[in-house]
């Protein structure tokens, strides 16, 4: 097949986690047509791919959160970003690991032998996997209580707050805002509990501009403006963005320097390119490096359709 030059088409031309979410995303297509295509992920391409590789004993890669990329957590972090459709039977086989220690003192779960306490950034994720595969245990709200708990006075969350931390992670602040997230979407009983949290988290990252020190205005980390695919538990702006598209978020414009960097970053051909992957051990590269990526073409797209429609929609009558 020739390569056409147009994005969407050229995503169209991708793998079905690619397809679908194009379809949804840009193309607004029926539920119907999308569901048909995501349903492929479980059976063609890299979901299929990562699926094939769990072990017998129901994880990935030998262990539960490391290594890194290819154990239990990373790998269901990526079959989510997928969109592997919940209630996948390997998927909750994965899901059930995590309680296998039961939970800490603190309501959380602990993953390593050397800690006594449990990790905020990492319970984020978890939370964000048991919701999003429909994992049916009852300990998902002390889980999502504990995060709520370690909440700082400045809206984020930090890992390190138990070691002294006094400002909030990037890093921590939005895996745990697409945990709660999750948890506020498939149990919306408990969306009056999390909904201030999470409009506190989100104005944390929109007083940094999504990336930016709030000191000096300079990017926090030049780590964070760079695009890379999968994020894994990094921060970086399109993450941001693309999460404040999800939510459906209004515009706001403390997002607009994010919003611009992502349009400098757009190609001549109307893509967007990939930055080398975090290191670490993997089971496959979905993409090389330094060529047109889909996976941030489809998010960069779908975050300025989104952006500009929220422009229109919020544009005083003449």
């Amino acid at each position: 097949m020739e390569q056409t030059t147009d994005p969407i088409s050229w995503l169209l031309e991708g793998d079905p986690a690619i397809r679908w979410q194009a379809l949804r995303d840009l193309l607004d297509e029926p539920q119907t047509t999308y569901e048909r295509e995501r349903n492929q992920v479980a059976s063609l391409g890299w979901g299929a791919q990562l699926l094939t590789r769990q072990d017998a004993d129901g994880n990935w890669g030998g262990g539960l959160y490391s290594p890194k990329w290819k154990s239990t957590t990373y790998t269901l972090l990526h079959l989510r970003q997928l969109g592997l459709p919940p209630g996948n039977e390997q998927a909750l086989r994965g899901c059930e690991k995590f309680y296998f220690r039961g939970l800490e003192k603190d309501g959380g779960i602990n993953l390593f032998k050397s800690f006594r306490h449990s990790e905020t950034c990492v319970n984020g994720m978890i939370l964000s996997l048991l919701s999003y595969f429909r994992f049916p245990d009852e300990r998902i709200h002390s889980v999502a209580e504990f995060l709520l708990r370690e909440q700082m006075p400045d809206g984020g969350w930090n890992c390190e707050r138990i070691k002294g931390a006094t400002h909030a992670s990037f890093h921590t602040t939005i895996s745990v805002l697409e945990g709660l997230t999750e948890y506020g979407s498939t149990y919306p009983q408990a969306l009056a509990a999390v909904s201030p949290a999470l409009d506190s988290g989100r104005e944390f990252l929109l007083q940094h501009r999504l990336y930016q020190s709030h000191r000096t205005g300079q990017p926090a980390d030049p780590a964070m403006t760079y695009m890379h695919f999968p994020p894994r538990w990094h921060y970086d702006f399109l993450r941001a963005l693309d999460y404040f598209q999800t939510v459906k978020a209004q515009l706001d414009e403390r997002m607009q320097p994010a919003l611009e960097l992502l349009e400098n970053k757009r190609g001549q051909d109307g893509r967007w390119g990939l930055n080398a992957p975090w290191p670490g051990v993997v089971f496959f590269q979905m993409e090389p490096a330094g060529q047109p990526s889909r996976w941030n073409t489809l998010r960069a797209l779908r975050v300025l359709k989104w952006s500009e429609n929220n422009a229109k929609n919020h544009q005083s009558p003449v």
